[in-house]
């Protein structure tokens, strides 16, 4: 039995930079992902992201196809067989295929680009994820949502938001998506685009046309200065996290869209203070937070919770709160239910 501790910054969204990319291209729903490169790295990321999904209850499979590549096609170039691939899998009823390299097709060289130039009847996207060379799986991330992003052109303005970059690994995933619609409808604002989450090929193309974009987090920020420069979009750089900067998110929401946005800011401080009040039983309650990957927002917003509460946390206490980078009003209402079944077990 392996009885060493787990790093303490792991999590789930770990992982090299081709996992990364792949939680992004596959979340297209009518495009197939060529892993080129042996069979392996498709084997192992093809489970990965079915026993994700299976554990957010979706029952998908990720639509992958590798390259299978051989000794001999390491040793003599795998060009060849990338081709191959893309011929199989341009002649399904697919809108668009995303070509991702690995590691060994950056050492032994194959020009990758110049293969997914050649015509195949649909567009052919390359998206470079060798993770050896220094890449992190946030980096996969980044460049996967770039290059998605420049095959869209500007186009006119609509009412909307888009949606940037969401954690498509996370277990809140859709929890975390449906309580920043439901800020934005506070603000009377729609969600325009989910860059990229469950949407077609071709929807894409309404990339330009959000009038503000949201990051799913800090690391996204050379997204959103793409996104910037090429369509004029300005962006929030997070989700809120927290009592205070969900109120602070809706300011910079209403700033940036040219809305009045003090009543929905109101709304949403009483909404808080009646949230705070049904758990009033938890007030002078001794816990040590259980912070094992949450990030430096998510403490931050457990302790503004716990202050607020009236909560005294302490190293010595032998209850453990668990905390989690709970998103806006409704993760943090979430967060207190598990406070709540922690302190009364």
């Amino acid at each position: 039995m392996n009885l060493n501790p787990l790093p303490v910054n792991s999590s789930r969204l770990g992982g090299c930079t081709l996992t990364g990319a792949l939680s992004v291209t596959t979340r297209i729903r009518d495009a197939a992902t060529i892993v080129h490169g042996p069979k392996g790295c498709s084997h192992h990321n093809f489970s990965l992201l079915h026993a994700t999904w299976l554990d957010n209850d979706e029952v998908l499979l990720p639509d992958l196809v590798s390259t299978g590549l051989s000794e001999q096609d390491i040793v003599f170039g795998g060009e060849d067989a990338l081709r191959k691939a893309l011929d199989k899998a341009a002649g399904r009823n697919v809108k668009a295929v995303f070509v991702l390299s690995t590691c060994i097709v950056e050492t032994i060289g194959d020009d990758v680009e110049a293969v997914c130039e050649q015509e195949y009847g649909i567009p052919v996207i390359h998206i470079p994820t060798a993770g050896f060379l220094g890449g992190t799986f946030q980096d996969g991330v980044n460049n996967a949502l770039i290059t998605l992003a420049g095959t869209a052109k500007p186009c006119s303005r609509t009412p909307g938001v888009n949606i940037i970059g969401e954690m498509n690994l996370e277990y809140e995933v859709e929890e975390n998506y449906t309580e920043i619609a439901r800020l934005l409808g506070c603000l009377d604002l729609p969600v325009s685009l989910r860059f990229v989450h469950d949407i077609p090929f071709d929807r894409m193309s309404r990339l330009g046309s959000g009038q503000l974009n949201i990051l799913r987090n800090p690391a996204l920020a050379p997204v959103g200065k793409y996104l910037e420069q090429r369509f004029g979009t300005p962006f929030i750089p997070s989700f809120p996290h927290g009592l205070s900067d969900t109120i602070a998110f809706l300011e910079s929401v209403a700033c940036c869209c040219g809305i009045d946005g003090h009543e929905s800011m109101e709304r949403e401080r009483s909404m808080q203070a009646e949230m705070i009040a049904a758990f009033g039983d938890l007030k002078g309650s001794r816990a040590a937070f259980d912070n094992t990957w949450p990030g430096q927002d998510g403490l931050a917003a457990a302790e503004e919770l716990a202050g607020v509460l009236g909560l005294s946390p302490g190293g010595g206490s032998d209850t453990r709160l668990p905390v989690s980078p709970a998103v806006g009003t409704t993760g943090m209402r979430r967060m207190l239910h598990r406070w709540r079944r922690a302190i009364h077990a």
